[in-house]
């Protein structure tokens, strides 16, 4: 999912300032004092407030955030760095827990509509999902460059044109201001800078990147946009509006208009292609219900099952006459019908199939268990214990495939847990009660199968000598 971030301005103890913002005093927020200290100006301190942080221990850095004392419908988040410094913005209080959660990963600070900076490099707005990593792809951009404060610093730049304003002055519901003299509150920000203890210098001080991908060049528009996803500009302009978030933030305002870069932009059509949607678009391809290839293979199987069932018996056919139609007439065409469905139900999931994948799950679970029980067997100090299996789990999901197998297709998972049960005394040694008593169990906590089922069809896969 793309990040919109919409900082209001930036703190005048950043050490990254955001283009174009105006610096704020947050000399009333102790950002020397450290993250728990932010986050106890906020936290439980009345109705409408909250504050938070966490540690990065992978860089050994830290986020926080914390609702304003002054005025509760702003937030300040703080993303610290070592060796990067902080970064320090003033948000909507709403704002600051999305954008704190977002700072989890690598992201130390965000530009250009979601570009992101880690420290050495450039990526562009996560849009497509990784399944492997579980996580979005990280795209760095093309020749991207790190614009320091040095570099934006103009010397026909005056601070004396520059002020510093309260957070009385920045209005949560409206947009972010825009400073057209910009480079003059640079100069301002950086005489505070050069005066702050432990201020990064301003040849490190981060403040935009550029990259060929943000060119006037590359940048399109909403119906170029629209062009390239496939759907009709007006349609984008809905997403726009509703906050689809699916919808990367535009990387520039141009004449009033949203512009987004070429490359960000095509990220966004793969994104679309991946999804949920793209996915079962291309696997119901020319089908006129836009069904899966195999939903539509089920539906046409039972149209012409119930095609022959109410037109090619003439039995049946005659009931459409007028004088025999009747309640009666219609719930027993109706239960015939349903009975096609309830025997069919190997042809829509094969039960030879779906009893395999059963059986290897639960024994991959009960591996699992086992590789646990024995660490934790392992471990000093700890008395040695008689074997026993009373460690054994099933997953939820496994559980409830398991339990739906047994009332849909009872005979074949009277057989598959009979594999289960021989497969578990041959790998583990593990005695038949008590893959049973397991299986018993979890079925009826995670798999919902009620009692009154899962007793008796339990009873007849004890094993015979147990019966004598």
């Amino acid at each position: 999912m793309t990040v919109h971030l919409h900082p209001l301005a930036n703190g005048l103890s950043t050490d990254h300032p955001v283009p174009g913002l105006p610096f704020v005093d947050d000399s009333h927020i102790p950002l020397d004092e450290g993250p728990e200290a932010i986050e106890a100006v906020g936290r439980n301190q009345g109705e409408g407030m909250w504050g938070r942080y966490d540690p990065h221990r992978a860089s050994g850095g830290w986020r926080a955030f914390t609702t304003d004392p002054l005025d509760n419908s702003l937030g300040w988040s703080v993303r610290y760095h070592p060796e990067h410094g902080r970064t320090v913005l003033l948000m909507k209080d709403d704002d600051t827990s999305p954008l704190h959660s977002t700072w989890d990963g690598k992201q130390l600070l965000f530009r250009a509509g979601g570009y992101w900076f880690d420290g050495a490099a450039w990526f562009r707005p996560g849009q497509v999902w990784d399944p492997v990593e579980q996580d979005y792809e990280k795209r760095r951009a093309r020749a991207a460059v790190t614009v320091s404060a040095v570099d934006m610093l103009d010397r026909r730049a005056d601070a004396a044109r520059a002020s510093v304003v309260t957070v009385a002055e920045i209005d949560a519901e409206a947009p972010a201001p825009v400073v057209e003299n910009w480079g003059d509150h640079l100069a301002l920000w950086a005489a505070h800078q050069a005066e702050r203890d432990g201020a990064l210098p301003l040849e490190r001080c981060v403040v935009d990147l550029a990259t060929p991908e943000l060119s006037g060049a590359q940048l399109i528009g909403v119906p170029e946009m629209a062009e390239l996803g496939g759907i009709t500009a007006s349609t984008l302009r809905s997403y726009i509006s509703r906050g689809n978030s699916e919808v990367p933030q535009p990387q520039a305002l141009v004449g009033g208009r949203d512009q987004w870069a070429r490359a960000v932009a095509d990220d966004w059509v793969e994104a679309r292609q991946r999804s949920h949607e793209g996915v079962r678009a291309v696997m119901s391809a020319g089908d006129r219900d836009q069904l899966s290839r195999g939903a539509a293979e089920v539906r046409d199987h039972f149209a012409a099952d119930f095609h022959g069932t109410l037109w090619g018996r003439p039995d049946v056919r005659k009931r459409w006459i007028l004088r025999a139609r009747n309640e009666d007439s219609v719930r027993e065409i109706a239960d015939a019908l349903a009975w096609n469905v309830a025997s069919s139900l190997d042809r829509v999931l094969p039960t030879h199939l779906l009893g395999h994948t059963v059986e290897s799950a639960v024994l991959h679970d009960f591996a699992e268990a086992i590789d646990l029980d024995r660490e934790v067997r392992a471990r000093p100090k700890k008395p040695a214990k008689t074997q026993d299996w009373l460690h054994l789990w099933v997953s939820r999901p496994v559980a409830g495939m398991l339990a739906w197998f047994i009332r849909h297709h009872p005979e074949s998972a009277h057989h598959y847990i009979g594999e289960i049960t021989r497969e578990s005394h041959t790998r583990w040694d593990i005695p038949a009660k008590d893959t049973l008593s397991t299986l018993h169990r979890y079925v009826i906590t995670e798999g919902n199968l009620s009692k009154e089922d899962a007793e008796p069809f339990f009873a007849l896969l004890t094993p015979p000598e147990k019966n004598d």
